[in-house]
C-alpha cells in the first residue's frame, strides 16, 4: 500500500486576455522558483536501515557457532556434512591436506559418467596393464566395454580399470586428472589436487604436489556425486550395486565384482561410499547417508593402519548417528512487508507533478520463495536481517537494488536476497520543470 501524502493536486489558473497572460507568466516564474526546492527535503538521503529478526524475538548482534558436542573418533581428519547445503555439521582438522587413497574413485567414476559413453570399447594401454593391486588383471590389447569398468573400479576398487578408464575419457592419465582438478574447483574444492585415477600414492616432481585433499573437500565431492550431478542415479546404481559379472569385449574372459564397501550393509540408511587404503594415506572412508529426507555426507582421512581396518566403520556409524539424531529441516524464511521509500528531488509517478512528494514501491527479489528449508539443530541460531535506504536519490529504474535481506546461521550469511524498485522515478531537474510549467502554461 503507498503511503498518503499531505500535497493536494493543485488546478492550473485560467486567464483572459493579455493581461492574464502577464500574471501567468509572472506566476509561473515565481512556482519556478519554488519547484527548485525539492518536495522531500532531507539533509542527506539517511542511514540505511537495518533491521535483524530471529526466531527468538531480536538478537543483539551475531551469535558465534552453536557448541557442538565433542566426539571421540579414530580419523586425523574427519567431517560430517549436509549434502544439500555443503555446510559442515560436524569437523576434526578438516581442511588438513592429507592423502584420500581410492576414496579419489568416486571423482574417476562421476567424470567417466558425466562426459564417457558407458559402451564405448576400449582398449588396455601397457601403462594401464602394469598397475600394482588391488587390480582386474587387464592385458596389454585387450578391450572392455567402458561401462563394465566402472563397476571393477566401484566394487573392487581395480587400480589398472582407473587408468583404463582416465586415458579413455582424458585422452591420457594427465588430461584426465586436469579434467579432476577443474570439476573439484568447479565444486568448490580448492584445497584438493589430483595425479592420478586410483589414488595411489604420487608426487608431480616439478611442483612437489601431492595427491591430496581435505575431509570437507570430500565430502564436498561425495555430496555433488549423490546430490546435484546429472548422473547422480547411475552413480548410486553402481555404488550400491552387491555384485557384478562381465567380460572382456571378444568373450574371452569373465569377471566377477563384489562390492567391498561393508558400509552399506552397516546401517539401512546407508546409500553410496567408497573406501581406501595406501601406506601413505592410512584407512579412508567417504559415504553418504539418507534418512527421513535429509542426505548426509561423511568423509574419513587417516582412520587407523593395519590392524585397524574396523575404525572407519566406527568413525562411521558414530557421525551418522549424530547428524540423525540432532539435525532436522526447518523453515526459516520470513516474508517481508516493505513499505514505500520516499525519493529525493523525484517526480512523482503517479500524478507526474512536481509538487507531490515521490515514494517508490520495492519488493523481494526472492523468485516467489514460500519456504527456505535448512537443516539445524537446537543450537543452532538463525537471524533474518532487512537493510534497505531510508530514501532514494533520484532517478530511480524499475528492477534497481536499494536493499537486501539476509538470512545468517550462527553469524554466517547463508542466504541473500536483493530488494528492488517496483517502480521508475524521473528526476526532477531543470529542464524537466521548465517543461512541465511550459506545458502548464500552454493549455491555460
Amino acid at each position: 500500500m503507498r503511503m498518503s501524502r499531505d500535497h493536494k493536486n493543485k488546478e492550473p489558473f485560467h486567464t483572459a486576455g493579455f493581461a492574464g497572460r502577464a500574471i501567468a507568466v509572472t506566476a509561473a516564474a515565481a512556482l519556478f522558483c519554488l519547484l527548485l526546492v525539492p518536495a522531500y527535503a532531507r539533509e542527506s538521503d539517511g542511514p540505511a536501515r537495518d533491521e535483524v529478526y530471529g526466531q527468538s524475538g531480536v538478537p543483539e548482534g551475531e551469535s558465534g557457532e552453536a557448541e557442538k558436542e565433542e566426539l571421540q573418533l579414530y580419523a586425523q581428519a574427519a567431517v560430517l556434512m549436509d549434502a544439500d547445503s555443503g555446510r559442515v555439521l560436524y569437523g576434526k582438522n578438516e581442511k588438513d591436506i592429507l592423502p584420500m587413497a581410492s576414496t579419489t574413485k568416486i571423482m574417476t567414476c562421476i567424470l567417466a559418467l558425466e562426459y564417457g559413453n558407458l559402451d564405448d570399447v576400449v582398449e588396455v594401454s601397457p601403462y594401464a596393464a602394469g598397475m600394482p593391486k588391488v587390480r582386474l588383471g587387464v592385458r596389454q590389447g585387450e578391450t572392455y566395454r567402458l561401462g563394465d569398468l566402472l563397476y571393477s573400479l566401484m566394487l573392487e576398487s581395480h587400480n589398472d580399470s582407473a587408468v583404463v578408464i582416465a586415458e579413455a575419457v582424458g585422452g591420457s592419465v594427465e588430461g584426465f586428472a586436469a579434467m579432476m582438478n577443474r570439476k573439484a574447483r568447479d565444486i568448490g574444492c580448492f584445497d584438493t589436487y589430483f595425479i592420478t585415477p586410483n589414488g595411489l600414492d604420487a608426487v608431480v616432481n616439478e611442483t612437489g604436489k601431492t595427491h591430496s585433499t581435505t575431509a570437507a573437500d570430500l565430502a564436498k565431492i561425495m555430496a555433488y556425486c549423490v546430490t546435484e550431478s546429472p548422473e547422480k542415479e547411475r552413480f548410486l546404481q553402481i555404488t550400491q550395486t552387491p555384485g557384478y559379472d562381465f567380460t572382456d569385449a571378444e568373450g574371452n574372459r569373465s569377471f566377477h565384482c563384489d562390492n567391498h564397501n561393508a558400509f552399506l550393509g552397516m546401517m539401512e540408511e546407508a546409500v553410496s561410499g567408497k573406501t581406501g587404503f595406501t601406506n601413505s594415506a592410512g584407512y579412508c572412508y567417504v559415504g553418504a547417508v539418507e534418512s527421513e529426507g535429509r542426505i548426509f555426507t561423511v568423509a574419513l582421512l587417516a582412520c587407523g593402519w593395519p590392524n585397524n581396518r574396523s575404525y572407519k566403520w566406527s568413525d562411521m556409524k558414530k557421525l551418522a548417528a549424530y547428524g540423525m539424531e540432532r539435525y532436522a529441516y526447518r523453515d526459516i524464511y520470513e516474508r517481508q512487508k516493505l513499505s514505500d521509500i520516499p525519493v529525493r528531488n523525484g517526480v512523482d509517478p503517479e500524478t507526474n507533478k512536481p509538487y507531490e512528494a515521490a515514494y517508490v514501491r520495492v519488493r523481494v527479489e526472492d523468485g516467489d520463495t514460500e519456504r527456505l528449508s535448512w537443516l539445524l539443530c537446537a543450537e543452532d541460531e538463525v537471524e533474518v536481517r532487512v537493510q534497505a535506504a531510508d530514501a532514494l536519490r533520484a532517478p530511480v529504474s524499475v528492477g534497481e537494488e536499494i536493499g537486501e535481506v539476509c538470512y545468517f546461521l550462527n553469524g554466517e550469511l547463508i542466504r541473500r536476497f536483493p530488494i528492488v524498485a517496483v517502480d521508475a522515478v524521473q528526476e526532477r531537474t531543470y529542464g524537466w520543470i521548465c517543461g512541465y510549467l511550459l506545458r502548464t502554461f500552454l493549455l491555460s
